[in-house]
């Protein structure tokens, strides 16, 4: 098996008319790069779970509105991960990451603005300016599926889930740390203050993705005029592992042809759309049933937000060293507990407790799903990040309105009672992991269960 040299490679290829050019970059500044991007990215819309309180007390808002308002920068922050994570397989990542950060700071510029024309007394009548406001600023997280697809092709099979995980499990940080800085941030600057200055980072952070943030060799070597072949088996000799399978439209198409791609997406949407509901939605939970302060609420949160993110990188070395299915399988137990313990006991200590297994299951669990995405959809890694990754996250947008509806219905118990919707979501992915994993063992009996790797096609 090749390998890739962690030490930057510049090589001088020969491009005929177009003349000699370097190729440039490492699998790690490759990695360096998207990991900040899709770090900043959460920044667009860090704000709007622990600032929902100010939001509802200007606008007089219901459970119902303040869970659709926490949960709409997740609805573009997933569905757009479709066509972006795809476009990955035809430009290599960088311009769809710039472009969706660009959205976001639009978006988080559209709401600072508006804050300081009209809070807090005006702002009656302008909650659909705000939701759009968030539409544009969740853009920023729809940067997951261009920075999964992009990383992927900088690495070998044998360290996706290391690379993976570290990826998105150092970029997942960002909700947690805001939702930590935040609290004490408003006491001392106030809240109109908190978005400029997210902004401020927002834009910081999108220079330097510009300036690190660089395409595997394939896509180097395609842009400076090589053919397809000659760009292959030029990148597979310097360490390239994966290749996009087509365009766009026959990425997304490949991978949506595979069960595989929708099965881990019924899986990714219980626990990364899950990770971005519940940051969002745990500081009006911890407010709201268990009367706590917004400094206690917002490092309760953190707690939550870190751990997860912390224990997916985690979960990336797991699933290289056991294999993502059976990590898959244990994390979802550990969620399924955890989430009956949140539905039934009102219990401060019991429910921290189980918050701090809910993270660790939902971690580990996002690290082992896309390490599994090179060996069940190998040649449309891109499209398959794509679905998986956006219609995954879409959860982000579902759960916090069913939960405020739940919260509606209820009162204050229904806070608690919300939580039965990830009793109800861990059960059924444990079955699919589970099916998953007894189709694999089967397809592998009588080898070594071994993924080769050979030169590709047609060279």
């Amino acid at each position: 098996m090749l390998t890739i040299n962690h030490k930057v490679i510049k090589q001088n290829i020969s491009c005929g008319e177009s003349g000699p050019f370097k190729l440039k970059g490492s699998s790690l500044r490759g990695l360096a790069g998207t990991t900040i991007g899709f770090f900043v990215g959460f920044a667009s819309v860090a704000l709007y779970g622990p600032t929902a309180v100010k939001f509802r007390e200007a606008m007089d808002l219901s459970p119902f509105l303040v869970g659709l308002l926490v949960a709409f920068p997740s609805l573009s922050g997933s569905l757009l991960r479709i066509p972006f994570g795809a476009w990955v397989d035809t430009s290599g990542g960088r311009k769809p990451f710039l472009v969706l950060l660009v959205l976001s700071l639009l978006g988080l510029g559209g709401v600072t603005m508006l804050l300081n024309l009209t809070y807090p007394d005006n702002m009656h009548g302008l909650y659909w300016l705000v939701l759009l406001s968030g539409l544009l600023s969740g853009c920023g997280i729809a940067t997951f599926s261009a920075g999964i697809a992009q990383t992927s092709y900088w690495f070998p099979r044998k360290k996706q889930g290391f690379a993976l995980g570290a990826y998105a499990g150092l970029g997942n940080l960002a909700p947690g740390l805001f939702s930590l800085i935040l609290p004490f941030y408003l006491q001392r600057f106030g809240f109109i203050s908190a978005y400029f200055a997210w902004f401020l980072f927002l834009l910081t952070g999108t220079v330097l993705y510009a300036v690190i943030g660089i395409n595997s060799y394939y896509f180097q070597l395609r842009k400076a005029g090589k053919t397809e072949q000659q760009s292959r088996a030029e990148a597979f000799r310097m360490g390239q592992e994966l290749f996009p399978s087509g365009n766009v439209r026959a990425s997304l198409l490949n991978s949506a042809r595979s069960g595989n791609t929708w099965s881990l997406m019924a899986v990714y949407f219980t626990t990364f759309g899950g990770f971005i509901a519940l940051t969002a939605w745990f500081p009006t939970y911890w407010n709201e049933l268990h009367g706590f302060v917004a400094v206690k609420a917002g490092i309760y949160t953190a707690v939550f937000s870190l751990l997860a993110s912390l224990f997916r990188v985690i979960g990336g070395k797991l699933s290289d060293k056991y294999e993502g299915e059976p990590a898959s399988l244990v994390s979802l137990v550990i969620v399924l507990i955890s989430s009956c313990i949140l539905t039934f006991s009102g219990s401060p200590a019991f429910c921290m407790t189980a918050v701090i297994l809910l993270a660790i299951g939902m971690g580990v669990t996002n690290a082992a799903v896309f390490k599994l995405v090179p060996y069940y959809i190998p040649d449309a890694v891109g499209g398959a990040a794509g679905w998986i990754g956006g219609l995954g996250a879409f959860g982000g947008f579902i759960i916090p309105p069913v939960m405020g509806i739940i919260a509606d219905k209820f009162g204050k118990a229904g806070y608690s009672a919300g939580f039965a919707v990830f009793i109800f979501l861990s059960v059924i992915n444990i079955f699919i992991v589970y099916k998953l994993y007894m189709t694999k063992k089967e397809s592998v009996k009588g080898s070594n269960g071994q993924v080769l790797v050979s030169e590709p096609e047609n060279l």
